[in-house]
């Protein structure tokens, strides 16, 4: 119980200290305007000049109450009990096609989105739905071997393996990781369109980055922490240090996908224009700096990394 309330205590402060920083720089910050009116900002895509982003974000919106209630039912119910590795496939399989399956079969998104005039590897929904399974792809089959070696994490529960990763998770990061860009994506257009330009908006940027990409890891861990097959040496440390590490994805992810494709509803911007395969090309890229960085902790650590071996047979 001492233990369990320290570790609240040190959460508590790390995360206080941090909205107080952001809080601080917020203050500092110098509002846009209009002949001298201030401008309110604005959290999603601009309907006028960015409908395909809008309509994508607004999907993503709309679904991700949805699966965060189906998916907290599972784990208090505890019904995954039940489960097999066929189950885990299927569910995690199925929480994760509305947002593999809406480009294809649901362009429009609900929202009136340009993509339904659109071939469909022009889509703007279809390259942000590849650029999410790629990075969930490689975070995966890569980065989940940090965590084994690092912070001893394993995966007990029945699965059909890849790389020795359950094959569910990579379904599961795939919506997981589709909310986490847009509440990220939501947070950095208001600070971009509230703010004026310039060094004091940029710091203030930067570091919502590095507090999002912290609270995100941090709320992750410990909303999955009554989930008995996922589990660490030392949770404790999980919650600390862990959310730090996992946060370094994010740091890397949440401006990429900000900025990725942000003209796509330009008018004749077919010089500009960002292809399927762009789009692989640019998280491949985010998901080698992501990996660089992990490597760097684990390498300050002076911890071996095994990839392939399970950390506890299952």
């Amino acid at each position: 119980m001492t233990q369990e309330f320290g570790v609240a205590t040190a959460m508590a402060v790390i995360l206080g200290t941090m909205l107080a920083m952001v809080g601080g720089l917020v203050a500092l910050q110098d509002p846009k305007k209009d002949k001298d009116k201030i401008q309110p900002g604005r959290y999603y895509p601009c309907p006028i000049t960015e409908p395909s982003r809008l309509a994508y974000e607004k999907f993503v919106s709309v679904y991700s109450p949805m699966w965060m209630c189906f998916f907290g039912l599972v784990v208090v119910t505890q019904v995954y009990e039940q489960f097999t590795a066929w189950s885990y496939l299927q569910v995690c399989g199925g929480f994760s096609l509305p947002f593999l399956l809406q480009p294809v079969l649901f362009p429009s998104a609900g929202f009136n989105s340009p993509d339904a005039k659109r071939p469909l590897l022009e889509r703007y929904s279809f390259k942000a739905n590849v650029w999410i399974a790629v990075y969930s792809f490689i975070g995966n089959y890569w980065y989940t071997h940090y965590f084994y070696s690092v912070l001893k994490a394993q995966y007990t529960m029945p699965a059909h393996r890849l790389n020795n990763v359950p094959i569910a998770m990579y379904f599961a990061t795939h919506f997981y990781f589709s909310s986490y860009h847009l509440f990220s994506n939501l947070l950095l257009r208001k600070i971009v369109t509230s703010y004026q330009e310039g060094i004091k908006r940029t710091i203030l940027f930067v570091a919502v980055v590095l507090v999002f990409s912290y609270f995100t890891a941090f709320m992750e861990t410990l909303t999955i922490s009554s989930f008995p097959y996922y589990s660490f040496e030392d949770r404790d440390m999980a919650y600390t240090v862990g959310s730090a590490f996992y946060g370094i994805y994010f740091i890397v992810s949440f401006p990429g996908f900000y900025y990725f494709d942000a003209d796509v509803d330009k008018p004749n911007n077919s010089a500009g224009k960002v292809t399927w395969f762009d789009t692989i090309l640019s998280s491949c890229g985010h998901g080698m700096m992501i990996m660089t960085l992990l490597d760097f902790v684990r390498l300050s650590l002076d911890i071996p990394l095994v990839v392939g071996a399970p950390p506890l047979a299952s």
